[in-house]
């Protein structure tokens, strides 16, 4: 490894190509971005440190700090989006980083020291003063007249822009808190902008568009275009204007987006700088110019900020013009699409689009990639893509509804669940908010809990959003969605963010789902883990075996309930049991490459329920697990009881909080498993859902915090409540026939009548053949919950009610065991 470089990003969308910028497998890069743009980042990050926004200051120092702390200071710091600039020169001169520093950035983010560098220059600006109070713009009006613009001194995207057009309208008029302002005049004429690149010894790449529309009417809800030029005659004169432009702003290399005012008609063109951005244009820009002419903006822009070459120019382009479209949403925010006509592939229509899909929550999200739907074009001619973007403006056929905050609200729940493990979870969460089902049949015992149901193929991700959607779309008020199942809780995570709904991310999922992910992520970050292998076959895990010590544990690395999950001591048992991890299976789960494996951590093992609520993670219950039939790791129990006083406690929680951290979850409720060793907590793994085993149940029961209500809660955007309402304890022992076999009867009615008032669950039923571990899954008979105000209370009630189960099952022949 060489340079570490530290990349702030916040684009959900792959405007910038990372990976082939810089070899991530040579170089240490490392990124600080959000949880909604951490899945377009590339493979091979040697960290990702999330924040809420990339506009906080005080996280992206934090997160830049812990990155330091773990590759040491950066060679480099990069951020590619306008509104990220000031921070990234922040950190270069606090840091002793080279790169752009404040001073170098005053002149492209400071649009006064901008007019006046501009008018030094010898470059036509419109009149610019500061507008500190109403005062200050009345006079400014008094000898430049009306209408003025009013607009932040920092600002992007014509963001805060107000037209005042009268003194009346400026008496109404309300300053912004602490936001440094500007006033200038309004003038009526076309915008262009220029986007290009800048050589340090003139001018490379540029193109120059003219915007259909201004980007201030779009901040009022009016759509927004734009169409590359073609009349030679004006491209001249911008060329020889925008040369001039560049050189009085910086003779180093940089990547630009000019804005320009256009009057004086077609014969004698007039220009005059609106401003400039030391950095690719926004809106469609980027993809536009790779997709119709072979060039990468953000690559010059990457190199640029990395003190590297600029990549070489592309090669002269036979293809016409390009121009792109952008149309907001037609209600406010947040608001629910109700239909988004696709207009990519029709005659004379865009070549791509982003639009929503029906039923999708859109929210209210700054800068022009949320856009409500976005177009790109390409062309023979300026005339024709302008053709064809107002066309398509006039033809989108785009509705949304805005939610009612008065409305119910509506969670949909993917997926089923067994009707013993998880109706407790759907009575509390029809409790909490009206409840839709969408699952691979049709609901029969769920029914009493619903307001709606669809059926959909789960493993069709279009099919599933379709569902979802629909169950979301049936209530006007707030909707949300969530999912128990381990098998479904990847899709349910992209369904989640095709449908702007609020769930944990695609990205951590699968750092959750995947043992390995997991493992590595833990290492890299430095937290207390297990020593760990990949492994491909028995010799190499052998050979792995052999290098972290025994005793070993071997698992697949994507499946669930401790399947294929076994213990070995030596090489012996290792040959004797490797098989049975390698050719484990689990309904609905396809395992990964290879298997891991892992150093054995003794101690006791626990988990323990955490609720993360915008990145902040609260852990609520821990459960002492019992465990059986060994070497594998079947879970016959589960003791919740009071945990807050162990001298493990604290440790816990900060090993618990930063796993979330380091494997990217921001929200939801979560199910960790830990080992109490003599070294402290080591986490086993890291759930994305509500626990299982009647976990959260046992929590209910023994703290006041009900899960499934958090989990709710979250689905919907809202804070749980977390209070504890109790200290108890809750305990559920399963029962297990003594040998594999079919069940022939199961009587438990002497157990439920204990004194106590022991829940007596039937897991089985006459007639179901059970294998005990490794041959089958939770081959249980019922189980035995019981609560008391300490453990051995609990375990009192549990025995006598397990001795008074009744049942009976016949032995399966050898042959078919």
């Amino acid at each position: 490894m060489t340079d570490h470089l530290i990349v702030i990003h916040r684009w959900t969308d792959r405007y910038a190509d990372y990976g082939s910028y810089v070899d991530h497998g040579v170089h240490r890069v490392s990124y600080v971005t959000t949880p909604r743009a951490a899945g377009s980042l590339p493979p091979g990050a040697a960290a990702v440190r999330l924040v809420g926004s990339t506009e906080d200051a005080k996280e992206v120092r934090a997160a830049v700090d812990s990155l330091i702390a773990q590759f040491g200071r950066p060679a480099r710091i990069v951020a590619l989006h306008e509104v990220d600039l000031d921070i990234a020169a922040e950190l270069r001169e606090e840091l002793g980083v080279p790169g752009e520093n404040l001073a170098e950035l005053a002149p492209f983010r400071d649009k006064l020291v901008m007019a006046r560098r501009l008018e030094a220059g010898g470059i036509r600006v419109p009149a610019t003063e500061p507008a500190p109070d109403h005062a200050a713009v009345r006079a400014f009006a008094s000898a430049h007249g009306w209408p003025v613009l009013v607009k932040p001194v920092r600002g992007t995207a014509s963001s805060g822009v107000t037209r005042l057009d009268s003194p009346a309208a400026l008496d109404a008029y309300a300053f912004p808190p602490g936001v440094p302002m500007l006033v200038q005049p309004y003038l009526p004429h076309d915008v262009l902008h220029v986007d290009g690149i800048a050589t340090g010894e003139g001018l490379g790449e540029w193109r120059a568009s003219r915007y259909l529309n201004t980007c201030l009417d779009f901040t009022a809800g009016t759509a927004l275009g734009s169409v590359e030029l073609d009349d030679p005659h004006l491209l001249d004169a911008v060329g020889e204007f925008t040369a001039r432009t560049v050189r009085a702003l910086s003779d180093r290399p940089w990547v630009f987006h000019l804005e320009l005012f256009l009057s004086g008609g077609d014969g004698a063109p007039e220009l005059q700088v609106l401003e400039v951005g030391a950095r690719p244009g926004g809106a469609e820009v980027p993809f536009l110019w790779k997709e119709v002419h072979g060039t990468d903006l953000m690559a010059a822009a990457f190199a640029v900020q990395t003190g590297a070459a600029l990549p070489p120019a592309a090669a002269p382009q036979t293809s016409g013009p390009g121009g792109w479209l952008l149309v907001p949403t037609p209600a406010a925010r947040p608001c629910r699409v109700t239909a988004a006509t696709p207009r990519a592939g029709t005659a004379g229509g865009p070549y791509t689009e982003r639009i929503p899909v029906v039923g999708e929550t859109l929210a209210d999200l700054p800068g022009y990639e949320h856009s409500g739907a976005r177009f790109r074009f390409r062309g023979r001619s300026t005339a024709e893509v302008e053709a064809a973007i107002l066309r398509t403006a006039a033809e989108f056929d785009f509705r949304c509804t805005p939610l009612d905050p008065a409305a119910p609200a509506r969670v949909v729940i993917v997926g089923n669940g067994g009707r013993q493990y998880r109706e407790y979870a759907f009575a509390a969460a029809a409790g909490h908010a009206e409840v839709a089902l969408v699952g691979d049949t049709e609901p029969t015992w769920q029914l009493p809990y619903l307001s709606g149901h669809r059926t959909a193929d789960s493993t069709d991700p279009a099919a599933l959003t379709r569902a979802v959607a629909d169950c979301a779309a049936a209530t006007p008020g707030t909707a949300g969605v969530f999912t128990w199942n381990e098998v479904l809780l990847e899709a349910t995570a992209e369904v989640a963010a095709r449908l702007g709904l609020p769930h944990m991310s695609p990205a951590a999922v699968r750092n959750c789902r995947d043992k390995l992910s997991t493992r590595r992520l833990l290492l890299a970050a430095g937290l207390p883990s297990a020593r760990f292998a990949h492994v491909h076959g028995l010799e190499d895990a052998l050979r792995q075996a052999e290098a972290i010590g025994y005793p070993v544990v071997v698992k697949p690395r994507s499946l669930a309930g401790s399947a294929g999950v076994v213990l070995a001591r030596d090489p012996a048992e290792l040959r004797a049991v490797h098989h049975h991890a390698d050719g484990a299976a689990f309904p609905g789960l396809d395992p990964l490459d290879g298997l891991v494996l892992e150093e054995y951590l003794d101690g006791p093992e626990i988990s323990i329920d955490s609720v993360v609520v915008d990145g902040a993670v609260h852990p609520v219950n821990v459960a002492r697990k019992r465990l059986g039939f060994p070497p594998f790791f079947e879970e016959v129990g589960h003791l919740v009881s009071p945990w807050r006083d162990e001298p493990w406690a604290d440790a816990l929680c900060d090993l618990v909080t930063e796993a979330h951290r380091v494997l990217g979850v921001r929200v939801g409720v979560t199910h960790a498993e830990v080992r109490l060793t003599a070294a402290g907590p080591r986490l086993v793994e890291l759930n994305g859902r509500l626990g299982g085993d009647f976990i959260p149940h046992l929590g209910h029961l023994a703290t006041g915090v009900d899960l499934t209500a958090a989990a709710v809660d979250l689905a919907l955007g809202a804070v749980p409540d977390l209070r504890p309402t109790r200290d108890d304890c809750a305990e559920v022992r399963f029962l297990y026939p003594p040998q594999d076999g079919v069940v022939r009867s199961l009587d438990l009615a002497a157990a439920a009548a204990v004194p106590a008032g022991p829940e007596v669950v039937p897991l089985a039923e006459p007639g179901q053949r059970l294998l005990l571990p490794p041959r089958g899954v939770v081959p249980r008979l019922a189980a035995v919950i019981a609560t008391g105000a300490t453990p051995a209370e609990c375990q009192d009630v549990l025995d006598r009610a397990s001795a008074l189960v009744r049942a009976e099952t016949d032995p399966l022949p050898e042959d078919v065991r």
